[in-house]
Parts: C-alpha cells; sequence; structure tokens
C-alpha cells in the first residue's frame, strides 16, 4: 500500500496563488481552470448562470467588489497529475485567512503586475512562504499593457524578496508592441496575436532563420540585446535551489489573453514538488505513511445558504483516506465517521470515494471540526503551525433585535470559527466584542450576518486597541491577575482569557508588571 500511496501523492501538485489585489490572480485562476479542462469558459466577477460555474469567487460581496475574501479549493487534472489549486484572498484585511490556507500547499504562484512590480501585498505573503519555505513561480502579468522595464522587475523581485531570480523566458517587447516571449530554455517563439489564446511555440534558435521572420527587425535585435544580458546576468536553474526557496523561474505573459498560462502551468507540473513531510508533534509526518491524518486549515459556513452547511476544509497529510472511514479527532479525543467527504471546484462539488495525500476534502459538519484539528486513523499525532492571530481592531457589536441575541450568538460563533472575526465575551459586560485586522473584514461581517443569518447588527468602537492571549505556568500568579482585571478581562470562543488593552502603554505596562504571565499575539489550538 506504501508504494501506492507514494506514487499518487507524487502526481499530486497543492499549490496557492498569492499577489496583491488587482494583478490578476481571479483570471489566472481561471484560465489555469479553463486549460486544465475543469470549466468550459472564463467569466467575468458577475457573470449569470451557467458562466458562474467559471468563479472561485462565490460569495455575494466578492461578486459585487470583485475581489477574493475567502478561501476557494479546485480540484482539475491535467498532464496525468492532479492539481488541488487553493485561490486565497487577494486583500490584506483576510490575510489570516491566507496565512493559513499556506500552510496547506506545498508551493505558490506569485502573480506581479507588470506595471507596478513588488506591492505591499505580495510582500507579506512572500514573508509568509519564506516562513515555511514554500517555493515560489513567479509570473509577470500584463505585458500587453504598459508596463516598467523587464530587468527593473527582476531586479526588484531579487533585490525587495531575496530571491535569485531566474527568467525562463523573455518577452518580446510590451504594452503595444508587445509580440510574445522566447523560450530561453526551449529555444521557442510563443507569438502573442492580440487573440485570447494560449499561443502555439514555434521552434526557432535565437540566431537562426525563423525568428526574425516572427518579428519585426528592431525587436529581434532588442531581444538579442537583452537575452544575451540575461543570459549572462542570472543564475541557471536550478531545481533544489527553487523547492527549498531560494529561487524563483520567471515567466511572463497576458493572464486576461490566456497568453503565457501554458508555461506557467507546465513549470508547476514540473518543478513544484509533489507533497511533502508535514510538521507534527511528536514526529514529522511523510505522505508515504500507511495511516491517514490531516489537519484543518479551513471552515466555511453556508456556501449553500439554503442548506446551512458547514464544511472543514481537511488537507490529507498521509495514507489513502477512504469515504466512510472513521478518524480521531486529536484534541476532543472524540471519533467521527466521514461518511461524506466531497472534493471542490469553488461551490461545486462531488463526492470523494477516495483521497491522498496533498488532496483537500471538505467534511460536513455541525461545528464539530475547527480551524486546527488534527484528525488521523488513531495515532496520537497534532499538526503544528495553524496559529490565530491577535486582531488589530476591536468593536463591540449593537443588536437591534435584543430577541434575536441568541441567533446572534449562533452566527458570530459560526464566523468564529472559519476565521472571519474573532470573538470576545467581556468577563464583565453582555455585548460581544468582535476583533479583526482590517476594516473590510467588519464590512464583510455585516454582509454575511444579515444575507445568511437575518438579523441586522451594528459596530461601536470598544475602549481597546488590541489584545493579547493570557497564559502562566504560575497559578497562583494567574488566578490574582485575572481577579484584579476583571474589566480588561475577556475569554475567546474556547474560553481561553485574553486581556484587553486600552492603549500600547497599557499592554506595555501590564506586561512589566506581571512577569511571571505570558502575553501572546498567536495562539495554536
Amino acid at each position: 500500500m506504501s508504494s501506492e500511496i507514494a506514487k499518487q501523492a507524487e502526481a499530486r501538485r497543492t499549490f496557492a496563488i498569492i499577489s496583491h489585489p488587482d494583478a490578476g490572480k481571479t483570471t489566472l485562476t481561471e484560465k489555469l481552470l479553463l486549460l486544465g479542462g475543469a470549466i468550459r469558459m472564463a467569466g467575468q466577477v458577475k457573470a449569470k448562470g451557467e458562466n458562474r460555474r467559471a468563479h472561485s469567487d462565490w460569495m455575494k460581496i466578492e461578486q459585487a467588489r470583485g475581489i477574493s475574501v475567502t478561501t476557494s479549493v479546485m480540484t482539475f487534472e491535467y498532464e496525468g497529475a492532479t492539481f488541488n489549486l487553493l485561490d486565497t484572498p487577494g486583500h490584506e484585511d483576510f490575510s489570516e485567512d491566507t496565512y493559513r490556507t499556506l500552510t496547506a500547499v506545498d508551493s505558490a504562484i506569485m502573480v506581479i503586475d507588470a506595471a507596478k512590480g513588488i506591492e505591499a501585498q505580495t510582500r507579506k505573503l512572500f514573508e509568509v512562504c519564506r516562513l515555511r519555505d514554500i517555493p515560489i513561480i513567479t509570473f509577470v502579468n500584463k505585458m500587453d499593457r504598459e508596463g516598467r522595464e523587464v530587468f527593473e522587475i527582476l531586479d526588484e523581485v531579487a533585490e525587495a524578496l531575496a530571491l535569485d531570480t531566474v527568467p525562463m523566458v523573455w518577452p518580446v517587447g510590451g504594452g503595444g508592441t508587445f509580440k510574445g516571449c522566447y523560450d530561453l530554455v526551449r529555444e521557442e517563439m510563443i507569438p502573442f496575436t492580440g487573440e485570447d489564446s494560449y499561443g502555439t511555440p514555434v521552434k526557432a534558435e535565437l540566431l537562426g532563420d525563423e525568428l526574425p521572420n516572427l518579428i519585426p527587425g528592431d525587436l529581434y535585435d532588442t531581444l538579442l540585446e537583452e537575452a544575451d544580458l540575461a543570459m549572462d546576468a542570472y543564475p541557471d536553474f536550478d531545481l533544489e535551489s527553487y523547492r527549498e526557496g531560494h529561487l524563483t523561474p520567471v515567466y511572463f505573459g497576458s493572464a486576461l489573453k490566456s497568453f503565457g498560462v501554458k508555461q506557467l502551468l507546465d513549470a508547476v507540473l514540473q518543478f513544484a514538488p509533489a507533497p511533502k513531510a508535514q510538521p507534527a508533534e511528536p514526529r514529522e509526518v511523510e505522505p508515504s505513511d500507511s495511516k491517514v491524518s490531516g489537519f484543518v486549515f479551513k471552515v466555511q459556513a453556508n456556501m449553500d445558504p439554503k442548506h446551512r452547511d458547514r464544511i472543514a476544509f481537511m488537507r490529507i497529510c498521509s495514507g489513502k483516506f477512504k469515504r466512510g472511514m472513521k478518524l480521531h479527532q486529536i484534541g476532543t479525543g472524540k471519533s467521527m465517521s466521514i461518511h461524506n467527504p466531497i472534493m471542490f471546484f469553488a461551490q461545486n462539488r462531488e463526492l470523494a470515494e477516495e483521497a491522498w495525500p496533498g488532496d483537500i476534502i471538505g467534511i460536513p459538519n455541525h461545528g464539530t471540526l475547527r480551524v486546527g484539528d488534527s484528525m488521523t486513523e488513531g495515532e496520537n499525532i497534532r499538526f503544528s503551525g495553524i496559529p490565530s492571530f491577535a486582531p488589530e481592531i476591536l468593536q463591540r457589536v449593537r443588536l437591534d433585535d435584543p430577541l434575536k441575541a441568541k441567533h446572534l450568538s449562533k452566527a458570530l460563533e459560526s464566523l468564529a470559527e472559519e476565521g472571519v472575526t474573532q470573538v470576545f465575551r467581556p468577563v464583565i459586560g453582555a455585548s460581544y466584542i468582535v476583533g479583526v485586522v482590517g476594516q473590510l473584514q467588519l464590512e464583510v461581517l455585516l454582509s454575511r450576518i444579515e444575507q445568511e443569518y437575518g438579523i441586522n447588527v451594528g459596530f461601536e468602537s470598544a475602549p481597546f486597541v488590541t489584545a493579547r492571549w493570557v497564559t502562566s505556568d504560575d497559578a497562583a500568579a494567574m488566578k490574582h491577575f485575572l481577579d484584579r482585571n476583571k474589566g480588561s478581562l475577556a475569554d475567546d470562543r474556547d474560553g481561553c482569557p485574553v486581556y484587553m488593552a486600552r492603549n500600547h502603554w497599557d499592554m506595555g505596562r501590564i506586561q512589566e508588571d506581571n512577569p511571571k504571565l505570558n502575553f501572546t499575539a498567536t495562539r495554536e489550538r
């Protein structure tokens, strides 16, 4: 069985796409799915009817704003391999959801706007990838629009991200004069016609007779000069260095026109690593281990609002998963039979009879599974590195209809389990306090409470600016602190004590006055 598991794992590519908002991530996702045969046509953000199948963005607020605010999973086949693509939120206010998603992937595609280069959110997401040594393939998008010099972009990636850059193809022209890309490895010209096409490579050596016939003379001379400089200035591609996260192969194209997308997907197939060992306690988990194990990195409620469903996204880390098998939930000590596991294509889903290391399955449940839960066939293994983060904005929840207090409690608990918000119950006072990373999360929270639960709420300023989880090995010191600071204390949804500071000076003072206590900005379940 272990040889079969290893073979199936080797055929998996589980990856995410990261970018700054508006760099073209959702468009690229659609074109990858189109190329993989998972959809029939690429849709616009507000597409109707059958065109809706082309989206990873399915929430109403996503369709209205044209942004991704939640994680979607899409599985498709390409060239005999199974691809699990995790489309992450593009907006920085949802970085926590993105961070957790990146714990479930083995590689990433970084999308850069040719006109803007490295932007703030791209840098943040890259740092998360670096923390986990996630290898990155870079795609410079929108080459058919006016943009920056290619050397400038490559140098910025190298300097800003401390990455060796290796251009695998070289663009010919740019903006209105963009004529395609020359494949430096295969010695092929991939002409850009301006139509929506993946491009058909033509065998053409740089100094051969064919290439001058494919592009105008002035661009040919420029290509010769720039390609010669590039091959001298940048290192050769090194697979080991890429997989260790030190080097990024770079591709150029236009996702909107499908150009360069095939070369990018071929690179994921050829270079991106298959599922690897996952960090856990008390030991690392190898994909070829015979027993099934996995962890929950995302919970999504109400993907189908009519059925009030709740789906836990679980990354399979080892073994062969079969529908109906019983898994042990580490933490609660309970076992549950997985009767209706599902594979995803955005909102669409189908029953999964089996799954292998690297696959993402959905487990329908009624609040039993939480983000960070480890699931195994019996061995007591706990996967690590899936934290909750301290919020940067704290607000009180104002309920318009007091008779719906219980409904509000259930709604907030459900959304907190997804990671949309942190929910705190003050030790003194009845109003919930929600904590988020960014303002847009509050708008999403309001929208979803209204659309999915039929409850009208508002938010009011809370007299706190930050929160920290409080722990200590000294029970007496902990009790003394909790007794003396009830006005600034709350419980999170697990009942763990949280200190809410009125300002940063207050946070510093309380830490200085209580040296036997730990005040942490992250917490793992």
